[in-house]
């Protein structure tokens, strides 16, 4: 093995740390989404609970649809900025269809909590909607990562680094061998 020029050994990095090294830095991008749409899930949800009239749970799928407009900006241009773009469609499609999901797991158990116990203080109701967010979030993170915003097909990422490449050494003149 050769030696950098720190002077230390530049020997191969494991796949498995370069995953985890991956997955670490998506799941801190995700949190930063994830933790500024529900401060918006949850200013809006108790901005309509203590000003409107609306029941609680409607109340709060307003919210979170809000909350997952929010989202969406923020995972295509910034979370998974660098996946495959080619089906927008698709794309928006799936998000609001595993969203949809969420939203139901979300709202699922602040309904339990405030029409199954009876759970329906504004203290109830918010510790239920956490719980509804936790659940949610960790399913949402599985189907955004899997079929939403996916990565690149590997034969189009080796012919975009080929062609890179080639661009590369078309700019650099031929070296004549003696």
């Amino acid at each position: 093995m050769g030696t950098g020029s720190s002077g230390l050994r530049a020997g191969p990095r494991s796949t498995l740390r370069e995953r985890f090294d991956l997955l670490a830095r998506e799941v801190v991008k995700f949190g930063a989404v994830g933790a500024l749409g529900t401060v918006v899930n949850f200013g809006v949800s108790n901005f309509l609970w203590h000003t409107t009239s609306l029941q609680a749970v409607r109340a709060n799928i307003i919210a979170t649809v809000v909350a997952i407009f929010c989202n969406y900006l923020g995972f295509r241009y910034f979370t998974y900025r660098d996946r495959d773009r080619s089906a927008r469609t698709k794309e928006l499609t799936l998000f609001l269809a595993f969203s949809a999901v969420g939203l139901v797991i979300e709202n699922g158990i602040l309904y339990a909590a405030i029409y199954g116990f009876g759970w329906d203080s504004s203290l109830q109701r918010n510790v239920f909607k956490v719980l509804g967010i936790g659940i949610a979030t960790m399913f949402r993170f599985w189907s955004y990562r899997t079929w939403v915003f996916r990565t690149l097909p590997a034969r189009e990422a080796v012919a975009s680094a080929e062609s890179f490449l080639e661009a590369g050494s078309a700019e650099r003149p031929a070296q004549r061998v003696s």
